[in-house]
């Protein structure tokens, strides 16, 4: 199973970073997903990986649940988790000690996560998307630090590149 895990990570996060405004049940769900790894050892001391996969699991069915349903409530849920991991990374590039500011960081980033993924949806979610499905790939690769950053920049840049072409179509077409 672990070895799988990374090769399925990889599947899920290219299907997101090209496709995810379409499918977006999937992005959420896999915001949960990965939401769910990262948050189980701020809630458990020491989990063990089944508890953290339980974890994830859990909050993957219920984002990609909320996404089917509840559209609104589940893009706004999207953009504060996704908005709390973005911060809690870009805290973790920053700071000496990210774990003391965790919880207020998370906060405030999955505020403007949630406000911009509501403002800004169809953008968002190509911006969003392309994060999550770049960081998806890359979570099965193990690479130097600097060239993790450049693939990361790249990745990302393809799934906006891809999806705002998507987009562009889509717009074109309905206004003929």
């Amino acid at each position: 199973m672990n070895a799988s895990v990374p090769i399925i990570s990889a599947l899920i996060g290219a299907v997101i970073l090209l496709f995810g405004r379409k499918v977006f049940w999937l992005c959420v769900a896999a915001v949960g997903f990965a939401a769910g790894f990262e948050l189980a050892p701020q809630i458990v001391h020491e989990p063990s990986t089944l508890l953290m996969l339980t974890f994830a699991i859990v909050l993957g069915f219920i984002g990609a649940l909320l996404a089917l349903f509840l559209q609104k409530i589940a893009i706004t849920i999207a953009g504060f988790l996704a908005g709390g991991k973005l911060a809690i990374a870009i805290a973790a590039a920053f700071l000496v000690q990210p774990a003391q500011y965790y919880w207020i960081t998370f906060l405030i980033g999955g505020i403007v996560g949630a406000v911009l993924l509501l403002v800004l949806f169809d953008w968002a979610l190509i911006a969003l998307s392309s994060v999550v499905g770049a960081y998806l790939i890359l979570s099965a690769f193990s690479l130097p630090a600097s060239g993790m950053s450049i693939l990361f920049i790249a990745l990302v840049a393809v799934g906006v590149i891809v999806q705002a072409a998507s987009l562009r179509r889509r717009r074109t077409i309905s206004a003929d």
